[in-house]
Parts: structure tokens; C-alpha cells; sequence
């Protein structure tokens, strides 16, 4: 199928799962995960009316900006960010969603500041408090959601989460109402309601999250296709 048949159907999962529980479809932003896809890729998604394209890896992004990858849509950064990497992607991205630490909220409040804008940014929650993922866990979310509202250069917009990998199907609905449940909450009782994104779900379990009440979802493979991983050689190491 093409880029533009998988957007649709995609987008006909996500109403059908928010209509499940009384929701708008409207309501949910369709990022489309580019990591390891070209720039004709994105152009092709753009053209078929994705919402948003979300980049991993600094570099790619770097690559594809010089050729015009994303003129027509929002550009996210979905993935980790390194610290020494926070110039290259503060004033470039809309939305860097994946912010899971004390020391880059800082990094990029002083690169913020030196461009004298305002960087719309998600604090990542690390639901599963899994040692290999970046985020914060559930009990120091709140602690760094006061943190980056006293950053003026800085503007919360919500949270993000990228849960444990999944045994079996639905297995992390729950980890999503658990997460959804934390962006209530700091709405309320930090932000005065004014939050508006809730990112979760990719493309194995998009649909659970649009049910406990994501409103972005962060959709790669079921879009792009395959990703074509570099293959480990006798080493163990990745070829280039």
C-alpha cells in the first residue's frame, strides 16, 4: 500500500478507536515517525495530509532539513536528545517531546534563551521506570513539571511516554491510563487546564492509547513501512 493509503487507514483505526469512548477523532494529531525514511517519503506523507512529522535522530533530521523534507507540516523531535545536541535542535523543531531530565530542561532553557524565543517542549514519563529508558518516573514528573514552569524561555505543552514493549496485545492500556491519569492531574493542579498534548502510542498499540485518552500518537511502520535496520556483522557491531 502506499504512504497515503496507510495514512488512511490509520487515521480510520484512530476514529474508530475514539469513537469507542465518546471521543472526537479531531481531538488526535497523526505524527508520522520518519526515522530511516527519505525525504521523498516525507514529502509524500505531507502531501497526503499527515499532521506532523517526528524525527529520532539529530543528524537524519539535520540531512533531510537541507532538502526540504518537511516544508508543509510541523517538525517534531521524537527521540532521545543528547544534551551536546540541544543548539542543533532548539528554535529548528515545533515540539521536542522527549525531554526526561532535569539537566536538558536546563540545556535547552540556555540555548532558548540565547535565541530569545520560546521552545514548546513534553516532559517524557518513563511509565514502566525501566534503567534503559530515558524519562522521568511517575513521582518525579511533578517535580520537574514545577521546574520548566519556572523557565521562561520554555513552554510546557504536555506529556509523552514510550511504555514497555508489549507481551500481548493491550498489554499496555493500563500503563496509558496510568500516564494519562499524571497529565490530568499536573493540569489541573500546575498548568490551569492550559496542557494540550498527551502523546502516546506508535504503531503496534496507537489504538489503546487513542482509548485512554492520548491526543497524539506517534505512527512509523504502520506508515512508512518496515524499518530496514542495519545488519549486525560477526563483531556484533552494526554496519554503516
Amino acid at each position: 500500500m502506499s504512504i497515503q493509503e496507510n495514512i488512511a487507514r490509520v487515521r480510520e483505526q484512530i476514529a474508530a478507536a475514539a469513537k469507542e469512548v465518546g471521543r472526537d477523532p479531531a481531538e488526535i494529531t497523526l505524527v508520522g515517525a520518519s526515522k530511516m525514511n527519505d525525504a521523498a517519503a516525507c514529502r509524500e506523507a505531507i502531501a497526503a495530509g499527515i499532521d506532523a512529522l517526528g524525527e529520532n535522530r539529530v543528524q537524519e533530521m539535520l540531512g533531510k532539513l537541507d532538502e526540504h523534507a518537511y516544508d508543509g507540516a510541523p517538525l517534531h523531535f521524537i527521540g532521545h536528545l543528547q544534551r551536546n545536541k540541544v543548539r542543533q535542535v532548539v528554535g529548528t523543531v515545533a515540539l521536542i517531546q522527549s525531554v526526561g531530565s532535569e539537566e536538558l530542561l536546563a540545556e535547552i532553557e540556555k540555548q532558548a534563551a540565547k535565541l530569545e524565543m520560546i521552545q514548546d517542549i513534553l516532559l517524557e514519563v518513563n511509565i514502566g521506570e525501566e534503567a534503559a529508558k530515558s524519562g522521568f518516573s511517575p513521582d518525579e514528573v511533578f517535580a520537574a513539571a514545577e521546574r520548566a514552569s519556572g523557565c521562561p524561555h520554555i513552554r510546557v505543552r504536555g506529556l509523552m511516554t514510550i511504555p514497555p514493549v508489549e507481551t500481548e496485545n493491550g498489554q499496555n492500556f493500563s500503563n496509558f491510563e496510568k500516564v494519562c491519569c499524571l497529565y490530568v492531574d499536573i493540569n489541573q493542579k500546575m498548568y490551569d487546564n492550559k496542557l494540550d498534548i498527551l502523546s502516546m502510542g506508535m504503531s503496534g498499540d496507537f489504538a489503546d492509547a487513542v482509548r485512554a485518552g492520548a491526543t497524539m500518537v506517534r505512527v512509523g511502520s504502520a506508515i512508512f513501512g518496515a524499518r530496514a535496520y542495519p545488519a549486525a556483522n560477526e563483531t556484533g557491531r552494526l554496519e554503516a
